[in-house]
């Protein structure tokens, strides 16, 4: 958790109402940080049902594959997250430590360990001596409230200068459902996944294979579509949990992903997952500005994403954002280099709504003075045209500064 909070935090955090069936604790388990909480828990009532994205990484977390293995039960009665560090690259001590964890919380919940999902953050190849919180889990489940959703989402921070936190309702049937979000992430974020944490809570009774089809058709264009340094991290995991509890409101049981009375439910999702999303863009180490790249006129969806990604992950792009610097030539760099059809003498580009290239040149009402003036904002939209085809993608990113560098050059110390 840096101590200096990013210039595009929120103004305001928005109060998190209940979602029945969910209470939430956190504690300062000493893991790595001194003075602030870093262990959390998030308990669910018998009958929760989950679904879950994690990491591509091919060196995954001890928890990741943990919760890989258990994810196909599709039950969830407790999630336990610790900060500080990654228990990724721990190799048979890694092991031990979730099942020493997970022992431990099935008993405070009175569980199967099939129903505990556990995630880990922070520095990767560094042991997690588990035996040194364990022993809290079951206080921490006696503690635990449905308000506790601040204090979650703050024990879970790493690098992140504020908590993200979500809220959003929608109607299934006559009734109106809740759903919470926390995440947390500033570094190592690009796809797939990309917000390395992120745990998701809703009342509405929807069966687990469903909330996996939403979940995962909803990660394409949020949290798989930002990119702070195009680095994946080992430890991803974004987790959806439906406690049901709203049938009792006269909510209807979902067990189709085609029934017509989820799309208020699948919007409301996809708003939650892509405004966590952003969250975590606009706290990317060091960033100063928050930056939407859109590619359109690609041969198809796929290489318009490729093209987008090649340009937000570029560091010259990056740094020129960050020094306010049209440089629309290096957006020329990363669209060739990205190895998708393209034709140079058809590209066009625009900063915002100033066309700056046209035709493969720069555009004939180019103005150095209005370009410029635009890149002093703090949210910056480039578009680029391929001039192919029908294909489209977005995605963001923020600027590259020098204090990314600081952050990540004594990150271990």
């Amino acid at each position: 958790m840096s101590d200096a909070l990013s210039p595009l935090a929120p103004k305001h955090y928005p109060q998190m109402p209940q979602v029945e069936g969910v209470r939430l604790a956190a504690v300062e388990a000493g893991i790595k940080y001194k003075g602030r909480k870093d262990l959390m828990v998030m308990v669910f009532d018998e009958g929760t049902e989950v679904a879950g994205v994690f990491t591509r990484s091919k060196c995954p977390s001890a928890p990741v594959e943990f919760c890989r293995n258990n994810i196909a039960g599709g039950r969830a009665r407790i999630l336990v997250v610790n900060s500080g560090n990654a228990n990724a690259f721990t190799g048979r001590r890694g092991r031990e430590a979730t099942a020493l964890t997970a022992q431990a919380a099935a008993r405070s919940v009175g569980s199967h360990e099939d129903e505990v999902f556990l995630a880990s953050t922070g520095v990767i190849g560094e042991p997690l001596e588990a035996d040194r919180f364990s022993g809290l889990l079951d206080d921490l489940v006696k503690q635990a409230e449905p308000a506790g959703w601040d204090d979650a989402a703050r024990a879970i921070m790493t690098t992140d200068t504020y908590p993200k936190l979500v809220t959003a309702t929608a109607r299934l049937g006559d009734a109106e459902i809740v759903i919470n979000g926390i995440a947390k992430g500033a570094g190592m974020i690009a796809p797939d996944m990309a917000t390395m944490l992120s745990f998701v809570a809703t009342d509405a009774p929807i069966a687990a294979p469903v909330l996996q089809q939403l979940l995962t058709k909803a990660t394409g264009k949020t949290f798989n579509a930002i990119t702070v340094d195009s680095d994946t991290s080992t430890s991803d995991t974004l987790m959806l949990f439906a406690t049901g509890k709203a049938a009792m409101r006269g909510a209807p049981r979902i067990e189709d992903v085609r029934d017509a009375r989820l799309a208020p439910f699948r919007k409301a999702l996809a708003g939650l997952l892509k405004e966590l999303a952003l969250q975590v863009v606009r706290d990317g180490e060091g960033a100063r500005k928050q930056v939407e790249v859109n590619v359109t006129g690609a041969t198809s969806a796929r290489s318009a994403k490729r093209v987008a990604l090649s340009i937000a992950n570029s560091p010259l792009v990056k740094t020129a954002i960050a020094g306010e610097d049209a440089n629309w030539g290096r957006i020329v760099m990363a669209v060739g280099k990205a190895g998708e059809p393209a034709d140079r003498d058809r590209i066009a580009i625009w900063f915002g709504g100033i066309r700056v290239a046209h035709e493969g040149e720069r555009d004939p009402d180019y103005s150095e003075e209005e370009t410029s003036a635009y890149m002093k904002r703090d949210e910056i939209v480039i578009h680029v045209d391929l001039g192919m085809g029908r294909g489209k993608a977005t995605v963001w990113t923020c600027d590259l500064t020098k204090e990314y560098v600081a952050i990540n050059g004594d990150y271990r110390s």
